[in-house]
């Protein structure tokens, strides 16, 4: 590896990306080491099943994206990202063939839920009138916040369980569902403190900045971040695995966009003890166990509204989703998993050749889980469309094992770098966030504030860090 630079990034992934383009911006000579052929980390597109059919490896729908502050601030449609936003966010089906449905407007969700409409908005409208004092907190870095009034009334709710919530504040089935399969995306139990602000910032995203995916694939996220780093000068080398940092060139700062796991396989000779165990010590979450889908038309809903949504969530009632997520934290596939599917053709017709669709959906299972949930994933799809395995031309497959194959900071499988548990969550990895005690060597992935989903702002922090250092 020869050359000189003041930073080097290891990871290619969209906070590995942002921080770069933070060190570039201020003037440091950047690198990107990336160990696959291809760069994104979980923001990556393939040809999975066909020739001309286009998936998202692992991430595909992007509220955090829309809504990340740093994301905001860079010129990436220059670069050929185009944000498609679908007519609905979300649908949750019913077995009565009805849907509730995720809006952009507070409104129109509110009409679809009967009775339990007046209490959603109740719940919903001060948060997103909030929404510009409370994205700096929720989207952020741990520090005291600059709004406490407008983040202490998100946070009285968000506190809570999202089983708690949903059960005391609705009277109807269909709201307290769609929270709870907001909430589920947390891949905690649904009892569990905090769970209930996973499924209200996501609720919330969808009426401030919809859920929308990235027209070509996801991978075109990656793409537009990359061209604006080499626009400012930083550089990114491909297929380069780092097997230790002891092989990195000489650079001011090092930073890692990479879980504990593989942290500790290339830099935990260089850490004191104290610091090898606490990592060693992080608590992965729940794996995913993933299936794509090429087929010959679009999936045969019974409820229309699914149509609408490019995202939609399979698993009835408040209570089937607990158990399902409940099963799963305690180590059991669940028998009837809560699946979340993702239809992103029938508003991209770029994923898919003429007249032919697309389909992508995963569920949690343990950690490192060896069941086989393919039957298990499709029987809740033919449970609410009918017919769907007769549109199937094609499947991909992706168990835990080889979800972490492609991606070694997915480990086990868990694609959020780490359970979402209430220390966890705010402080991840451990109490030096992205600092180690290794001068110069910092982390910028998912396992550090404010955690899963694309939006840089762990890469934005790590870099700012970096900056106040040298």
């Amino acid at each position: 590896m020869p050359g000189k630079w003041d930073a080097i990034v290891v990871g290619s992934g969209p906070n590995g990306l942002a921080a770069a383009i933070v060190l570039a911006q201020a003037g440091l000579s950047v690198v990107v080491f990336e160990g696959e052929e291809s760069i994104g980390g979980g923001t990556r597109s393939a040809a999975l099943t066909l020739p001309g059919f286009v998936h998202d490896v692992c991430s595909a729908i992007h509220p955090l994206a829309a809504a990340s502050p740093f994301f905001r601030t860079l010129p990436l449609e220059r670069y050929g990202l185009e944000w498609i936003e679908s007519p609905a966010a979300l649908a949750h089906p019913f077995d009565d063939g009805t849907a509730a449905v995720l809006e952009r407007s507070l409104e129109r969700t509110a009409e679809k839920l009967g009775e339990d409409g007046e209490s959603y908005i109740t719940l919903m409208r001060p948060l997103v009138e909030d929404w510009e004092r409370l994205q700096a907190s929720v989207l952020g870095s741990l520090r005291l916040p600059r709004r406490p009034l407008a983040l202490a009334r998100f946070g009285l709710q968000a506190l809570r369980s999202a089983s708690g919530l949903a059960a005391g504040l609705f009277r109807r089935e269909r709201a307290r569902a769609l929270l709870a399969g907001l909430a589920a995306h947390s891949m905690l139990p649904l009892a569990k403190p905090l769970t209930a602000g996973f499924g209200l910032g996501l609720g919330l995203l969808a009426h401030v900045v919809g859920w929308p995916l990235a027209r070509g694939g996801s991978q075109k996220i990656a793409d537009a971040l990359a061209a604006h780093l080499r626009s400012l000068g930083g550089e990114i080398v491909t297929g380069t695995q780092v097997r230790s940092i002891d092989e990195l060139p000489p650079a001011r700062a090092i930073l890692c966009d990479l879980s504990p796991r593989p942290l500790l396989r290339i830099a935990g000779h260089r850490f004191p003890a104290w610091y090898r165990k606490k990592l060693l010590c992080y608590r992965y979450g729940p794996g995913g166990y993933k299936v794509d889908w090429a087929l010959d038309g679009p999936i045969p809903w019974r409820a229309e509204e699914c149509l609408r949504a490019a995202t939609v969530h399979l698993g009835g009632t408040l209570e089937e989703i607990a158990l399902s997520e409940r099963e799963v934290w305690a180590g059991s596939p669940p028998k009837r998993p809560f699946v979340l599917l993702a239809q992103q053709s029938l508003f991209d017709s770029t994923r898919a050749p003429g007249g032919a669709q697309t389909a992508w959906a995963y569920c949690h299972v343990p950690n490192g889980s060896r069941a086989d949930m393919l039957e298990r994933i499709e029987n809740q799809i033919e449970r609410f469309a009918p017919g769907f395995r007769r549109r199937v031309l094609a499947r991909s497959v992706m168990t835990p094992a080889e979800i972490e194959r492609r991606n070694a900071n997915f480990a086990g499988g868990d694609i959020a770098g780490g359970a979402a548990t209430v220390r966890q969550f705010f402080l991840r990895p451990t109490r030096m966030l992205y600092s180690t005690p290794v001068k110069g060597l910092y982390l910028c992935s998912a396992s550090t504030p404010p955690g899963v989903g694309v939006h840089g702002m762990c890469g934005y922090f790590a870099a700012r860090r970096v900056l106040a250092a040298i």
